[in-house]
């Protein structure tokens, strides 16, 4: 007895590989020619799971044979779409899918609809430039961290050619790699400089949090005012005492204000009014994306603003939101701020909520306006 119980002990995770792997694969998510996209998940235990797709309210999916769960959406617009299964309640991910977007709090999977002819942040056949990562130790806000520097096709670190600068920052919960892993900057800046449309420049894309664990998911960096502040004011501190001059050392990147940009997203595009409006000796444009997260008084954090110091000093304030984003009411209360100090703005609202396939359009349209006089 001793025997067949040791036989079968030793048995019975063979057969239950066994039969595992006589499972038929599956294969999530199935991209069709229609555009419409069949999702799959399996979990024969689950009693409800739902489909959670960027731009939409979650669906329910319907469960079939050996527990494999499925749906199949309506055609989509061709673009990038970021997405998670819930399992009674529980966020799961798709394993079957190696497309994954990163997250220090809600990570996904990635499904591309693809367009005819291919969107900007699709890979073309044109000249690429080239993604660098940088290690270093920052002494402002006390701990290891990276920042990505993007060289356009054709750039040498040898020559005289001076390449202007944008400063790129993510929105709360991204990692560094925000913009080059799910908002392509690299491949959009590739593509629209291939058409003319962009001037050949050089992005920089830094870790966005001047306080270590600022977003977590056992820490609300939003929690109360005096860490939001503290956030704000150490990543200016490390980036212009830390990331710049570095910048400008190591790449042909020009130190003139006129060939300097800043712009972000969401916690980033608060940051970029934070830093750009209070230095406007530092950068020419400033761009916000579905901006938030300052006080709705504004004086607070943009103390002695000047608009007609403003308008002398930046070629291009643009700022932009989705009308179905949460934080379209700040944005318009921001608007409606700066023309009450006659500031000469650049506003637009679109379609969409708070998500990058808003945001990859907010940087191919507010790139092309981009060092051009």
């Amino acid at each position: 007895m001793a025997l067949t119980g040791l036989v079968l002990s030793l048995l019975i995770p063979v057969l239950a590989a066994a039969a595992a792997a006589t499972q038929a694969p599956i294969v999530s998510p199935e991209v069709h020619a229609d555009r419409t996209v069949t999702f799959r998940y399996r979990d024969a235990t689950a009693k409800k799971v739902e489909l959670s797709l960027e731009g939409s309210d979650p669906v329910p999916m319907a469960k079939g044979a050996n527990g494999i769960w499925t749906l199949t959406t309506a055609p989509l617009a061709p673009d990038i779409y970021g997405y998670s299964f819930t399992a009674d309640g529980e966020t799961r991910m798709d394993i079957h899918n190696s497309a994954f977007k990163p997250n220090l709090i809600w990570c996904g999977n990635m499904v591309t609809v693809p367009g005819n002819p291919p969107l900007p942040w699709e890979v073309q056949n044109v000249p690429h430039g080239q993604l660098h990562r940088h290690f270093y130790r920052s002494g402002v806000i006390g701990d290891e961290r990276d920042f990505f520097v993007y060289t356009p096709p054709g750039y040498q670190a040898s020559g005289r050619t001076k390449y202007p600068v944008l400063y790129l920052l993510h929105g709360f919960s991204d990692m560094t790699n925000g913009w080059t892993a799910i908002g392509m900057a690299h491949t959009i800046l590739d593509n629209l400089i291939a058409q003319g449309k962009t001037k050949p420049m050089i992005v920089v894309m830094t870790l966005g949090y001047g306080v270590p664990d600022f977003a977590s998911p056992t820490r609300g960096g939003y929690a109360g005012s005096n860490i939001r502040s503290k956030n704000f004011e150490l990543y200016r501190q490390a980036l212009f005492s830390e990331v710049i001059p570095v910048v400008e050392k190591e790449y042909r990147a020009s130190s003139s204000k006129s060939q300097r940009a800043i712009a972000g997203l969401s916690m980033g595009g608060a940051q970029t009014l934070f830093v750009g409006l209070n230095n406007l000796d530092k950068f020419s444009y400033v761009g916000a994306f579905s901006s938030g997260n300052l006080p709705s008084t504004f004086d607070k954090d943009l103390p002695g603003f000047d608009g007609a110091k403003a308008n002398k000093a930046l070629k291009s304030l643009w700022i932009s939101c989705g009308v179905d984003d949460g934080l379209i009411g700040f944005n318009r209360e921001l608007y409606k701020w700066l023309q009450n100090q006659n500031v000469k703005v650049q506003y637009h609202e679109t379609p969409g909520r708070h998500a990058w396939m808003v945001w990859r359009r907010n940087l191919i349209d507010f790139s092309q306006l981009l060092f051009k006089n």
